[in-house]
């Protein structure tokens, strides 16, 4: 009797645990270091954008290819001022309600309102004509259908502003919808099945904010994370021994730059930034940081931008002596404690970074180190990230350290526009400003003529390379753990999406 009670119990034990396996095996985990703190697209809609909650009128394949999103096409006048983008029908946010040109006017119009990649286009009026969106513009930019693929442009329901127009709810048209929300550290999401495209291969799925590296191994490792996303080099190295998961490391179009404040007096000369970049050793933080020595930056736009990438450009080198010239050559000296000194003033800054990318605080210290050697000291400052834009908005950025991703659009034109067109970008050049780059960013958005393109390419390629309003320091290879067993996982080099609706786990 005690042998037949514990072979039922053994088989009950099985059943349960094969059921519990099969659920599981019905939803994903995610794991990432971003925060999702917002309901607002302005804010959080990098976050939004990847998890297929909302959507963009235009979308793209991970090689950047434009195709159909929520507008079905588009078409531009002969003038090339005026754009018409044709609504999908038969499309409904997950509250029910119809998606419309209504809920896209609202959404488009509040992101050209507010900083960011539609503020820096030419758009004079966006209105809605029968089902469809009509952008006028004030001059040609042909890159107006990718900046549309952009996070800040997803398009929410009416349903998910409050009374005062400000969003409350996270209710798109995407293949999965919101059960829960607690900001900034989770999303539970379930299969929409009403979804108008191919519904997704898994039932649920959740994301959870992650700030520290060790926890993020940690989650890959103990099963508790099926994909793992920004794994230190350590973690990363230490998960690629162990059999339950697969590591893979993809270059992308991110490059760790240096923003300096270029209008700040002891930065404001180009020699003065070529010494900060020369006192920075790219091959050292290559090999011992990220561990990937072929990732130095030997300019700021990395080989994953192959139309960006100017191979003649000759590659930023590592010269302390020749650093320590250009500063004499500037008028700073030493002072008593080898810090350098002009016109009374100490050569003391500070720079910004944050933790949520595990290498940057170990950057910033041997920057630090680095720069020592020169005569300039550094503190450091690991705080938010969003203490470098407030930074930059309210002038008192000195120097701050970053990564920043030149594919936030399918043509890199919005994202370097942004950041490099007259008045810079929160992300992009402070205090700087070159007419020669303002007036090819102009002729690059404008025109779809590749010739010319390439021509204006080159040139802001070159400018950026000489004057250094960012300084570029490595490319970045995108580093994910997979679980054994998820299979038609799609790492997007352009980091849109993380291709939920495309995983499925083996039978």
């Amino acid at each position: 009797m005690y042998i037949y009670s514990r072979a039922v119990y053994f088989v009950i034990a099985l059943f349960f645990s094969t059921i519990a396996i099969a659920e599981a095996r019905k939803s994903v985990t995610i794991a990432a270091p971003w925060e999702v703190a917002s309901y607002d697209p302005a804010v959080s809609g990098f976050a939004i954008q990847k998890l297929q909650i909302m959507e963009n009128l235009v979308d793209a394949d991970e090689s950047g290819k434009l195709r159909p999103g929520l507008a079905t096409s588009w078409r531009v006048s002969d003038d090339a001022l005026t754009w018409t983008f044709e609504l999908r029908d038969g499309v409904t946010f997950h509250d029910g309600t119809p998606f419309s040109a209504d809920a896209a006017i609202l959404a488009l119009n509040r992101a050209w309102q507010q900083p960011g990649v539609l503020a820096k286009a030419p758009i004079t009026g966006i209105v809605k004509v029968d089902n469809a969106v009509v952008f006028t513009l004030d001059k040609r930019f042909s890159a107006l259908p990718a900046i549309l693929a952009h996070a800040t442009t997803i398009v929410p329901a009416l349903s998910a502003f409050d009374a005062e127009g400000n969003p409350s709810a996270l209710i798109g048209t995407g293949p999965f919808q919101v059960t829960e929300f607690t900001p900034p550290q989770s999303i539970e999401l379930v299969r929409n099945d009403g979804y108008w495209g191919d519904a997704p291969l898994i039932e649920a799925a959740s994301y959870l904010a992650a700030g520290r590296a060790e926890t993020r191994a940690l989650l890959a490792e103990s099963g508790d994370a099926d994909m793992v996303f920004t794994l230190d080099p350590s973690g990363f190295s230490r998960l690629a021994d162990i059999d339950s998961v697969q590591t893979v490391a993809v270059p992308i179009p991110r490059v760790v730059t240096l923003k300096v404040n270029s209008g700040h007096p002891f930065f404001n000369a180009p020699r003065a930034r070529q010494a900060l970049s020369l006192a920075i050793d790219r091959d050292g933080i290559a090999t011992a940081i990220t561990r990937f020595p072929e990732a130095a930056a030997g300019q700021l736009f990395p080989p994953a931008l192959n139309a960006w990438h100017d191979t003649s450009l000759p590659p930023l080198v590592h010269d302390m002596e020749a650093a320590k010239a250009l500063l004499t050559d500037l008028g700073w000296a030493p002072g008593p404690d080898g810090i350098l000194e002009r016109d009374g003033e100490r050569f003391s800054i500070l720079l910004r970074t944050f933790p949520d990318r595990p290498e940057l605080p170990l950057i910033a210290a041997v920057l630090q180190n680095s720069w020592r050697e020169i005569g300039i000291e550094l503190e450091i400052s690991v705080a938010n990230y969003s203490e470098i834009p407030a930074g930059h908005q309210d002038g008192t950025l000195h120097v701050a350290l970053y990564a920043r991703n030149y594919g936030l659009t399918p043509d890199p034109i919005g994202t370097v526009f942004q950041d490099f067109g007259v008045g810079g970008g929160d992300w992009g050049a402070m205090g700087w400003e070159n007419a020669e780059v303002a007036q090819a960013l102009g002729s690059i958005a404008a025109t779809g003529d590749a010739k010319a393109r390439t021509e204006d390419i080159a040139k802001v390629a070159r400018v950026l390379h000489e004057e250094l309003p960012l300084i570029p320091i490595v490319w970045y290879q995108h580093t994910v753990s997979i679980a054994s067993g998820l299979k038609g996982v799609i790492i997007d080099p352009l980091q849109r999406s993380y291709n939920l609706s495309k995983v499925s786990w083996d039978e």
